[in-house]
């Protein structure tokens, strides 16, 4: 099986201009070890939740920069020369052409910010 289908990434928007979101609400309808949601549109980017247990695959967005914020849990993004270790309230940029691997040993709970035009699975 291709890497990527093993990951749930539901690419549209779930919450309109104005709607509250409630976070702990989406999180809960997460029971996938790794599962993307987007949750709404700012201008041309989007904002998703990634609720996640285990390894992404190695990927580069050569386009597009991308962030990640940790909500929950401890998210480790490989480099080709490094592993960033982000906690709780901690964020990073990855840049677009950057080689990288998000994994997650434990449930990880975090936000990410990335153009609407992102290939979430890598260029």
């Amino acid at each position: 099986m291709e890497d990527y289908k093993k990951y749930n990434i539901n690419l549209d928007v779930k919450f309109n201009h104005q709607e509250v979101i409630d976070i702990p609400s989406v999180v809960n309808e997460c029971t996938e070890k790794w599962s993307n949601r987007t949750l709404t549109q700012v201008n041309d980017s989007v904002v998703r939740i990634g609720v996640i247990e285990g390894e992404f695959h190695w990927h580069k967005h050569d386009n597009d920069d991308e962030f990640f914020y940790v909500v929950e849990g401890n998210l480790y993004i490989d480099l080709e020369d490094r592993t960033l270790e982000l906690h709780p309230n901690q964020g990073v940029t990855i840049s677009k052409g950057v080689k990288h691997r998000p994994r997650a040993p434990q449930r990880v709970v975090m936000l990410m910010v990335e153009t609407s035009a992102i290939q979430p699975t890598g260029n």
